[in-house]
């Protein structure tokens, strides 16, 4: 019995406050849709929210992903046109031994066939390593000393005015390798 009491007074009770929400203009069926208005609306704002940050962290991993992948095309491009390098610097003393060998045959002494061989050889070997994209830095006496592309071994007096700062004789000529210099140009400079 005291537990039908206490139900009773329960309900009592919230009839009060209902009938105290209606004097105050309150429906109480009206407060908990709109509550649940508040909950959907705060649910999508939330959701908003996610997308943007979701939106954010795409864009900004694509823009690194894009900014990777320039990076190593670059790269790619970069080691492709100087995988040889390496090789060609190897390879560049034997072209200076048959120019060496080829400067000391005596003049007129060109009719021997060993001298011809050589000489094939020497522009076989050439043309080779032209086409894997050597070439020569073509210094020549007189030019204007460029430390980019040469190194100066020594320097004398110049044997004219207009040859001081200049190019007076070659000892090793320079190699590029594409747009890289992988040899510079051994030069004796006027002073």
């Amino acid at each position: 019995m005291s537990e039908q009491k206490t139900s009773k007074e329960e309900q009592n009770s919230k009839e009060k406050s209902n009938s105290s929400e209606k004097e105050n203009g309150k429906d109480p069926k009206h407060t908990s849709d709109s509550s649940s208005s508040e909950s959907t609306e705060e649910t999508v704002v939330k959701e908003i929210e996610v997308n943007v940050d979701f939106k954010d962290r795409y864009l900004r991993i694509y823009a690194d992903f894009e900014n990777y992948r320039k990076r190593t095309s670059k790269e790619r491009l970069e080691l492709f046109s100087t995988a040889n390098q390496e090789l060609m610097t190897a390879m560049l003393p034997v072209l200076d031994d048959f120019e060496r060998a080829i400067k000391q045959i005596p003049e007129g002494d060109d009719s021997n066939a060993f001298v011809e061989g050589i000489k094939l050889i020497q522009d076989k070997y050439r043309n080779t390593l032209v086409q894997k994209g050597l070439r020569s830095l073509e210094i020549k006496p007189t030019d204007v000393f460029d430390v980019e592309l040469m190194e100066a071994i020594t320097k004398i007096p110049a044997p004219m005015p207009e040859m001081k700062g200049a190019v007076v004789d070659v000892i090793e000529q320079g190699y590029k390798l594409g747009e890289k210099v992988i040899r510079f140009a051994k030069v004796v400079v006027g002073e």
